[in-house]
């Protein structure tokens, strides 16, 4: 078998293929875009595994034109910019010790042993520069049925580094199928090692569930990890229960990680996933809207067309509700509106306290009218 794609047949990635390959060294694509090639996903990045130590893939590449940036050389990874293409080239590793975050590793001439320091089958696919694929631990079913399994013994995996406890649902939400079920020992051992996620940091947390809750269906994927106690681990008083039906009401429209996570509900996420202050200050907003009773044009007028539209579709699938009939076309009512009585209408008979006072109390009938009271009402 052998993977294809406009990717693989780039001048400058097969520049240096045979530049490494001319200095006595093997040199595979490994990873994701072996994976992807495969499963005809989008590519993003190729990465390259070899032999050569890094100091040898700096020469080699340097020697045949290409720029080199020593972008994690300590761990043996070496970007070679080809011909205005990106390449991490990584030489062949295994670990020595790890702590549960990070892994002490030396560099290999195996690609068996590097194979087997990777977290899934589906991962540990290498092609040759023909496209031909290299198959060390068998992992090739896996992929083909879309079956997400750790390399080796799960447990032994996890151990290694615990973000994998969450890679591991990431995977089965964007590339597994959901029709087979999740691994049940990868399940099991992500269960009994639950507590190493505590010593993980917030952000690699964070940015781990961005990616899952981006998934097309990451709902079957976040069920499991709510059964085996991971989601309430990392997202305290979170209930899943709604996310299937929310990624229903989502036909036609575009996904968003932010929404997602805005129905799991619970305790406030901003810290225990890193929020950004903008993503924190948009959580808040559309969970504190989401128990109000606006109507989705006073919602966005209220918090806008992307927020005002999360609240709309959270509020449906967590209350069992239909939309309400023309919802979007209402939001951009909202949008587009202007509250019609301003602070310069009540001055000077009112100003400070009663002035702000006031204000609040106009907004607050006028979005209660769905945005139809005119000045005059609101005057009255």
């Amino acid at each position: 078998m052998k993977v294809k794609g406009d990717w693989i047949d780039r001048p400058g990635t097969q520049a240096l293929l045979g530049a490494l390959k001319a200095g006595g060294h093997t040199a595979l694509f490994v990873g994701g875009c072996v994976r992807n090639a495969l499963m005809g996903a989008t590519i993003t990045d190729i990465d390259i595994a070899t032999d050569a130590l890094p100091e040898m893939v700096s020469n080699i590449a340097e020697n045949a034109g290409f720029r080199t940036i020593p972008t994690g050389i300590a761990h043996g990874t070496v970007t070679v910019l080809a011909r205005g293409v990106s390449h991490e080239v990584t030489t062949f590793r295994r670990d020595v010790k790890t702590d549960g975050r990070r892994a002490v590793v030396a560099f290999s001439q195996n690609v068996e042993e590097d194979a087997a320091r990777r977290d899934f089958t589906m991962n540990a696919l290498y092609a040759r520069a023909d496209g031909t694929i290299l198959d060390p631990l068998g992992g090739l079913p896996d992929l083909l049925t879309r079956h997400v399994r750790f390399v080796g013994e799960a447990e032994a995996r996890i151990r290694e580094d615990y973000l994998r406890i969450l890679r591991f649902f990431r995977f089965y939400a964007v590339y597994g199928n959901a029709d087979d079920g999740i691994d049940a020992d990868g399940l099991a051992a992500c269960a009994a090692n639950a507590d190493g996620i505590d010593g993980l940091s917030r952000e690699r947390i964070g940015a781990e569930m961005r990616k899952l809750l981006a998934a097309p269906d990451p709902a079957p994927a976040v069920s499991a990890m709510e059964q085996s106690g991971i989601l309430a681990r990392i997202l305290l008083g979170s209930n899943a229960k709604a996310l299937s039906v929310l990624v229903h009401l989502e036909d036609r429209l575009t996904p968003r990680w932010q929404r997602r996570l805005a129905v799991l509900g619970g305790v406030d996420p901003s810290d225990a996933l890193r929020l950004s202050r903008s993503e924190t200050v948009s959580n808040n907003a559309v969970r504190d809207a989401i128990r109000s009773s606006l109507a989705p044009a006073a919602l966005g007028w209220k918090v806008g067309q992307v927020d005002a539209t999360d609240v709309v579709l959270c509020r449906a699938a967590l209350l069992g509700f239909d939309l309400p009939q023309n919802w979007q076309a209402e939001i951009a009512r909202g949008v587009a509106s202007e509250i019609p009585v301003t602070a310069s209408d009540l001055m000077p008979a009112l100003h400070g306290p009663a002035l702000g006072k006031k204000l609040h109390e106009i907004e607050a009938r006028w979005l209660a009218s769905d945005l139809h009271l005119h000045k005059s009402d609101l005057l009255a």
